[in-house]
């Protein structure tokens, strides 16, 4: 790289920097250290992009297979009275594992489908093959292959593949998130009133109390609008380029949730768990804004039924 490059690169980290300090309302050297700091916990640039570039080519390769699917038909069947399972989910989990396991053998995997193996490497590649799967069975054009990395425990790249529209969304910590290669960023709506919002439905929603009906009927009072996708990882994406102002969810696991998370926070987006504190892919509570709502989300959460 050229030096006058270098230095185009450097400026316009500085005003990124900058940018972050005014918005948090925090010195720009405390922002400054928690950047360095962030980077140095990072895998080396080379690696990072060798992750990168096997993951993309893994969602692509995958939501090929379930266009595939999609076309000539498949088998359903039922892991629960709701949760649906096809042999396109595991034809692209497969796919996914195979790909990841050409370049790093080592890597601990995570998939919705069978679970995880390996366990002492620093990298985790957290799958889900197929999110909306419900979706897909009845041929509604709404799922999506999600694939999460993370490195010592800190999700450092996220990449979801939606095949119906081919929309390649990708982020990077600390390098912002992208669709289809063009920078995305959260939206920039006031208020909880003129929200449009997102949610779902956990798969034991007719047998438990905690059903996230409360909720749905506490922020149709508020919000401008509803809509349930039936695809986390989508949801969370459309939170990060702008299309929601906001989603909450119950009972969503890793896979669900790795990819989608680091989207949002890198769109500039917040995440957090129902009282206002930090998400984790493993809790069982999720809420992702653009932030000016987030506090009101987080108050009718913990409001009274209606």
């Amino acid at each position: 790289m050229k030096k006058v490059e270098v230095q185009a690169e450097v400026e316009e980290d500085e005003k990124s920097l900058l940018s972050l300090s005014l918005n948090l309302n925090l010195p720009y050297g405390i922002i400054h250290l928690m950047s360095q700091q962030a980077t140095d916990q990072l895998p080396d640039r080379s690696t990072r992009e060798r992750i990168r570039t096997v993951a993309v080519d893994a969602a692509r390769q995958a939501g090929a297979i379930l266009n595939e699917y999609a076309k000539n038909g498949f088998r359903v069947e039922h892991k629960a009275a709701l949760n649906l399972v096809t042999d396109a989910d595991t034809h692209s989990e497969q796919a996914i594992v195979d790909a990841i396991g050409r370049t790093f053998p080592d890597h601990e995997i995570l998939a919705e489908e069978r679970g995880r193996a390996g366990s002492t490497s620093p990298y985790k590649w957290i799958i889900d093959p197929l999110d909306g799967t419900t979706n897909f069975a009845h041929g509604f054009p709404a799922y999506a292959v999600s694939i999460g990395v993370e490195y010592q425990g800190r999700c450092i790249l996220g990449v979801v593949f939606d095949p119906t529209r081919q929309e390649l969304f990708v982020a990077e910590a600390g390098g912002g998130a992208t669709l289809n290669g063009k920078p995305i960023h959260v939206s920039h709506t006031p208020k909880l009133d003129g929200a449009l919002l997102v949610t779902g439905f956990a798969y034991d929603i007719r047998v438990s109390k905690q059903n996230n009906l409360d909720h749905f009927a506490n922020f149709a009072l508020r919000a401008q609008g509803m809509r349930r996708m039936g695809a986390a990882a989508i949801d969370l994406c459309y939170v990060a380029c702008g299309r929601f102002d906001g989603f909450w969810e119950l009972k969503l696991n890793p896979w669900d949730t790795a990819a989608g998370s680091l989207m949002v926070t890198e769109a500039d987006g917040h995440m957090s768990d129902f009282k206002g504190g930090p998400f984790s892919i493993y809790g069982l509570e999720l809420v992702a804004s653009n932030h000016h709502i987030h506090n009101e989300m987080v108050e009718v959460l913990n409001r009274p039924s209606v």
